[in-house]
């Protein structure tokens, strides 16, 4: 469990919190930071052919969150060591928050992720456009993280699972559309 056993403890969970989700966008900064720079490889393949290879990515992505194709991603099956949280609290927490929001250190369930990392591998953007979309990636792992905190209800936590089908095939239907759309705007 991530946050701290209660107000008792030294370390409150907020503050927990907080640490744990500067190192979610740290991570997130780093992986896009990464990706930009791996971005200069596709430039010399034809804007057309990155083009339809992320739609069709894209599409594939939205087919496999609506159950319609079975696909397994890729993954990283080991687990951060439980070790990282037990000895100091702060420091663990900024470490779990960076190796998750890395997005590589940890399996990542839906797909979206993996369509915005090929698509700005592919659109070859500026560095400030790419590095943006890390740190939004590392802040809506962020917002889940204090949702779960901020909600603390098992009847909020299960019409949450209810809805999570619903949610996924949302996400990837919307990644899908606007990477269309983007795409037959430039």
């Amino acid at each position: 469990m991530l946050f701290s056993p209660g107000w008792r403890a030294p370390i409150r969970q907020g503050e927990v919190l907080a640490v744990f989700s500067l190192g979610l966008v740290l991570g997130g900064t780093l992986s896009a930071g990464v990706v930009w720079l791996a971005s200069g490889l596709a430039a010399p393949v034809p804007t057309t052919a990155r083009a339809a290879l992320t739609v069709l990515v894209a599409a594939v992505a939205a087919a496999r969150e609506a159950g319609l194709v079975r696909l397994p991603l890729p993954q990283n099956s080991r687990q951060i060591p439980q070790e990282v949280l037990m000895h100091r609290l702060r420091t663990g927490s900024l470490r779990f928050g960076f190796e998750m929001g890395t997005g590589v250190r940890t399996y990542v369930s839906a797909s979206s992720p993996y369509v915005l990392a090929l698509g700005l591998l592919l659109a070859h953007l500026s560095a400030p456009a790419t590095l943006l979309a890390g740190v939004a990636f590392g802040a809506g792992r962020a917002l889940s993280a204090a949702l779960t905190y901020w909600a603390r209800s098992r009847e909020r936590d299960a019409l949450i699972a209810a809805r999570m089908t619903w949610v996924k095939n949302a996400t990837a239907l919307s990644v899908l559309t606007a990477t269309t759309l983007l795409l037959l705007a430039a």
